[in-house]
């Protein structure tokens, strides 16, 4: 059983990044295809980002040329770089493998003026 933790959201103006950070216990991290998440209230979670064990990424067109995830296996740890933020990005984000294993805290982002 994985368990994850996810860290490093905050407020942060329009234009501006933040660094997220998911950390994984429990398992066998390295080849996994990670990925992650965000959820705005009363709707679902949306994908965002994936990366498959072997390093092909796939990005939401909502986030292309501004997020890039990245994965440290010797750390078990996948990380989300936002850059550029915009007011719409505000969510939870959570990150999770496939196939999906019990969902972590999430951690806020807020991105607002």
């Amino acid at each position: 059983q994985v368990q994850l933790v996810e860290s490093g959201g905050g407020l942060v103006q329009p234009g501006g990044s933040l660094r997220l950070s998911c950390a994984a216990s429990g398992s066998i991290f390295s080849i996994y295809e990670l990925g992650w998440y965000r959820r705005t209230p009363g709707k679902q979670r949306v994908l965002v980002a994936t990366i498959t064990a072997d390093g092909r990424i796939n990005y939401a067109d909502a986030v292309k040329g501004r997020f890039t995830i990245s994965r440290d296996n010797a750390k078990n740890t996948v990380y989300l770089q936002m850059n550029s933020l915009k007011p719409e990005d505000t969510a939870v984000y959570y990150c999770n493998k496939f196939p999906i294993t019990d969902w972590g805290q999430g951690t806020q982002v807020t991105v607002s003026s």
